[in-house]
């Protein structure tokens, strides 16, 4: 495996490098990470995060220090969050110790909002100012975004020379591999797939050969024909795309028709003499002309002819109100094309942000979620192509009260009933946290769903903690308040020296939950480890065998949970 290691490390020097060498001429690159869940899968027994922190370390070893390069992270920071995107190390030179420190701190734990981290890498690049290569290695399907092709477009169209270059990490979904190829081909980029760590290495190997600079050509001989070369498209709005409807190009020449070259739809190509014409462009669609003279003298012309046509009107209507979290029917008119959808976000948000959305496909009214928290925001009818808002409304989205009720102590392990005031909505929860820790952090929780009040575990370890209604739709605290929690006074009693393989009566006290055990281990193992073990629900006093190799043990109590941990312990020689 370390080979791999070494392999893939080489292969993502070679596609940096490969850019070219001055510095001052090298694009600004970020490396974009997959921080998700699935980041936790294994390839070849080894846990892909660990693949990925092995891979950027050597591979930063190797770079140099002039290198513009940063790193963005997903989904590494809350679960369930599609707004989890981080640009951790902004693009710049010397940045490879704050990459390798910020690399191996990532904890994978949430969604996959993959084309909204490419957006957020290349608005860190200033994309539409610069160029820029965004390098995407991702393990799972996009979870959060609407479209990541129209994305994809949209940044290819605001971008000075924007490339993304996209890497499967043992992707087999379909729908996954469908989008990773539909952002790659729409900025350029390459597309590739690995299946474990092996064809991983191949593939970057791959993408960094084809960004590989051709040798310069020798300087062209003068033509001996030259050529009108013809590029028609049509503005759509903030979007550019091929004439609809289709065209026809003619060339006149002194009065009449010179030529009418075959034309794929917006380009095409005229072998001409010397002297003055006229590019003539019909569209079919409407008839509409445009004319243009241009003049043939001692080499290429190239000629660019650009239609407009109106964005189609769209309306929307819904409740100027409604409460955080609530789903509101809203009532719109539209083209319904493919990828269209209804969205809610702040007053002054770009088309590309937004915080909850709703396709048209699935039929007016549309079924939108409000956002989570309190505000005013807007409702539109969003055009997927080229991102282009059609209407707008304004909606006051109003809170939620929130309340809590629970104990103010209790003891580790123990359910308590927690009564809650809230949205109560399906991803809503319960969590048990630190004191003072961050909203995505939690040691046990029960979802709201559950019944109210809800049954509620607290923690296996003692200390301050807060009980925590999160609302699950942006994973927000919502209200908390404070619990301490006592240690469960436990005690042992067994014979202190025992016979190999013979039996161990055991008397104990303690907490008794349903999947808390007694063990002899080995003293050296963790709170975790054992030789034999018997579950306490077997009541007290348990029998238990010993091991059968002779030697100094340990009997212990174990609390099983989300934080287990030996309660109680005592020495235990076996003969």
């Amino acid at each position: 495996m370390i080979h791999l290691f070494r392999r893939l490390a080489a292969a993502l020097v070679l596609v940096v490098l490969s850019l070219p060498a001055a510095a001052q001429d090298r694009p600004n690159t970020i490396l974009v990470l997959d921080g998700s869940g699935s980041m936790w899968g294994q390839i070849d027994g080894v846990n892909k995060i660990v693949i990925a922190r092995q891979v950027v370390g050597d591979l930063l070893g190797t770079l140099p220090e002039d290198l513009n390069l940063g790193l963005t992270v997903y989904g590494h920071r809350r679960k369930g969050d599609c707004s989890d995107i981080e640009t951790v190390v902004p693009p710049g030179p010397g940045t490879r110790a704050a990459i390798s420190s910020a690399v191996n701190t990532i904890r994978p734990l949430g969604k996959t909002p993959m084309t909204d981290a490419v957006i957020a890498a290349a608005q860190a690049l200033r994309y539409t100012e610069e160029a820029a290569t965004v390098i995407l290695v991702s393990d799972g399907v996009e979870t959060c975004n609407p479209d990541p092709c129209a994305a994809a477009r949209a940044l290819e169209e605001a971008g000075v020379n924007f490339t993304a270059h996209v890497v499967g990490f043992d992707v087999s979904d379909p729908a996954a591999l469908l989008q990773m190829q539909c952002v790659a081909d729409a900025t350029g980029g390459q597309f590739l797939t690995a299946a474990d760590a092996a064809a991983l290495a191949e593939a970057l190997t791959r993408v960094a050969t084809a960004m590989v600079p051709p040798a310069p050509a020798a300087p062209p001989a003068p033509p001996a024909e030259m050529r009108a070369r013809i590029a028609v498209t049509e503005t759509f709005g903030e979007a550019s795309r091929t004439v609809e409807g289709g065209i026809r190009i003619e060339i006149l020449a002194d009065g009449g028709l010179a030529t009418a070259p075959d034309t794929d739809g917006s380009r095409a190509e005229a072998v001409l003499p010397a002297g003055d014409y006229v590019l003539r462009v019909l569209r079919l669609s409407d008839e509409a002309v445009i004319e243009r003279p241009f003049t043939m003298e001692d080499a290429d012309v190239a000629l660019a002819v650009v239609f407009d046509a109106p964005l189609p009107p769209a309306t929307v209507e819904a409740p100027a109100a409604a409460p955080a979290g609530a789903t509101v029917a809203v009532t719109w008119t539209g083209p319904n094309a493919e990828g269209d959808y209804i969205d809610t976000a702040r007053p002054d948000a770009p088309s590309l942000e937004y915080e909850t959305y709703a396709y048209t496909a699935d039929g007016t009214p549309a079924q939108l979620r409000m956002p989570a928290q309190p505000g005013d925001y807007v409702i539109r009818y969003i055009l997927a192509e080229g991102y282009q808002e059609l209407a707008s409304i304004p909606v006051t989205v109003t809170p939620v009260e929130q309340g809590l009720t629970a104990p103010d102590e209790g003891v580790i392990g123990e359910t308590i009933p927690v009564g809650w005031q809230g949205g109560g909505f399906d991803e809503d929860y319960i969590a048990v946290a630190p004191a003072g820790s961050d909203a995505g952090t939690y040691v046990t929780y029960s979802y709201v769903s559950g019944g109210n009040p809800v049954p509620v575990k607290l923690p296996l370890t003692p200390g301050a903690y807060e009980v925590r209604y999160i609302t699950g739709q942006d994973t927000t605290i919502a209200e908390a308040r404070s619990i301490t929690v006592a240690d469960a006074p436990v005690t042992l009693e067994a014979a202190d020296r025992v016979a190999a393989g013979s039996d161990l009566t055991v008397t104990w006290t303690g907490p008794g939950y349903p999947e808390d055990y007694l063990t002899i281990a080995d003293p050296a193992d963790g709170d975790l480890g054992y030789v034999t073990y018997a579950y306490t629900e077997g009541g007290s006093p348990l029998v238990m065998t010993a091991p059968e190799t002779p030697g100094t043990y340990e009997l212990r109590y174990v609390a099983s949970g989300a934080d287990s941990r030996a309660l109680a312990r005592r020495v235990l020689v076996v003969e």
